[in-house]
């Protein structure tokens, strides 16, 4: 219905439980009466402050107007050409430590990031082709790409897909790890199917837990808001608001008398306007219209998304996508013993004025390529920021957590077929929360089913035991004093009789 907004979809997923997420890896967080579940917590995204300029809305403002800028690159005749060939993009080697890191990954201007690309096919000995597309339509191929909107499979399913794409690939051995004997299709099949779809699986627990505790906003709520604001550059100029959108010379300006966007009197002067993507209302033909770039009012800024489907009904912190993917370029580099694609090359083709669905383009011939699947993952976040998806501060912890999620999903998945792993018999899941308590207030610990003959520990920093409680009849949870303790680090150790759990805990008064 109009006006009406949707639910936070699946806020609670955090809960469920996961294939190799750990309890050493859990945050339990409470909020009005809620407990959020939060694996591989990476702390808040940036904030923005309204009230005074802070070093703290830097990073906020930077992150969401590169997203209006990079909008800009969406023209159906853009006359910058690029190599979007594996000679010129991919080969990230190392992932930004710091959100002030992030200026320097991200190409803010110019669009992608700091990957140059590799320098030979390992397989054919020889440079990659080069392959000179407009950066508009391969943007915008890319966007639409890796969306997975409700026509096709979901972001993880996505990753099934090339699965299958590499398993179909004639060069493909099917060794396990890339060694030993070729495994048979069905055996070669089941585990790399398992040990994807774990991968996938905690990886959306791990998003998900994170999206619901932290609620963060999206690009058209955060670029319209801030230039609902004004200008955040500059105090000597007009529309000055310290929570407003910064100023970037042809991307993000003032509009001023004598503009075109200045309205019929004038109503509009002192706005913000953006140079950017035109938005679905410039598309009445889909199949032989594009919307084009140009200077637009920042209220009226939209995502690179189909007209039904404006931003995703949860939160944005962190992406989805980049944790999906980087999780799912972990395990097909592991279950294959090779960080490439079969024969040095994936590929996917876009055919001229075919592919677009919201409206007309690629104006060329486009294929995706990709060298290695961490490349491949690599260009699944950046398509959600051109596609105005994400900002820079949910891509890169997605991409950190998706890298543990992925390698502790593939060792889980090994031991399974090793024969290693445990049922669970005898080992329960065990929950610690609130994290942090306040002094005073009980630690509660919660089992996934009745425990028996339980000792609780806990350790301050100096590894000197402050607390500890032995539960010795069936209980599901147990609750352990803080009385006079300290603010500051704790563990917490939860044994049974043949098993063991550490949690992190933090007391404050």
């Amino acid at each position: 219905m109009p006006g009406q907004v949707p639910e936070f979809l699946s806020a609670e997923w955090g809960q469920v439980v996961g294939f190799a997420l750990g309890n050493i890896d859990l945050d339990i967080y409470e909020r009005e009466g809620s407990n959020y579940w939060v694996y591989h917590d990476p702390g808040p995204p940036p904030l923005l402050d309204t009230t005074k300029t802070r070093k703290i809305s830097e990073a906020y403002k930077w992150s969401f107007a590169l997203v209006a800028v990079w909008s800009g690159h969406l023209a159906s005749n853009d006359d910058k050409l690029w190599d979007i060939s594996p000679g010129s993009i991919g080969n990230i080697q190392s992932l930004p430590e710091t959100v002030q890191e992030y200026p320097y990954f991200y190409k803010l201007l110019e669009g992608g990031d700091m990957g140059r690309g590799h320098a030979r096919n390992p397989y054919t000995g020889e440079p990659y082709e080069p392959q000179m597309v407009p950066r508009g339509d391969y943007a915008r191929v890319l966007a639409e790409f890796w969306a997975d909107g409700p026509e096709s499979e979901t972001p993880p399913g996505h990753w099934f897909s090339i699965l299958n794409y590499v398993n179909d690939h004639p060069l493909l051995e099917k060794r396990f790890k890339g060694t030993g004997p070729v495994l048979g299709e069905l055996e070669w099949d089941v585990k790399a199917y398992f040990s994807l779809g774990g991968a996938v699986h905690d990886a959306a627990i791990a998003a998900w837990g994170i999206k619901g505790w932290y609620d963060y906003v999206r690009p058209v709520s955060a670029i319209r808001y801030m230039a609902e604001l004004g200008q955040g550059s500059d105090p000597g100029q007009p529309r000055y608001h310290p929570g407003g959108i910064p100023l970037i010379e042809n991307y993000i300006e003032l509009v001023e008398e004598g503009d075109p966007l200045a309205g019929s009197s004038n109503q509009n002067v002192g706005k913000i306007k953006l140079y950017a993507w035109r938005g679905p209302q410039y598309i009445d033909q889909p199949e032989t219209i594009a919307a084009g770039v140009g200077w637009i009012l920042a209220e009226n800024w939209w995502p690179y998304q189909r007209p039904t489907f404006v931003t995703p009904p949860f939160a944005g912190y962190i992406s989805g996508h980049s944790t999906f993917s980087r999780a799912a370029a972990e395990v097909l580099t592991l279950i294959t013993g090779d960080e490439y694609f079969p024969g040095g090359m994936g590929e996917f083709y876009a055919p001229k004025n075919e592919f677009l669905v919201f409206e007309e383009g690629p104006s060329v011939d486009v294929t995706l390529q990709w060298a290695t699947y961490r490349d491949a993952s690599d260009q699944t976040s950046l398509s959600r920021i051109w596609g105005g998806i994400h900002p820079p501060a949910d891509d890169i912890p997605g991409r950190r957590i998706g890298i543990k999620v992925g390698v502790a999903a593939f060792q889980k998945a090994e031991q399974y077929f090793q024969g290693e792993a445990t049922t669970g018999e005898g080992e329960p899941q065990t929950f610690a929360y609130p994290n942090p308590q306040q002094s005073g207030k009980p630690l509660t610990i919660a089992f996934n089913g009745p425990a028996f003959n339980v000792s609780l520990e806990l350790f301050n920093v100096l590894g000197q035991r402050v607390r500890s409680k032995r539960e010795e009849t069936l209980a599901d949870r147990i609750t352990l004093s803080t009385d006079a303790l300290a603010s500051g680090f704790y563990i917490l150790k939860v044994r049974g009789a043949n098993w063991q759990s550490i949690h992190k805990m933090t007391i404050i008064k």
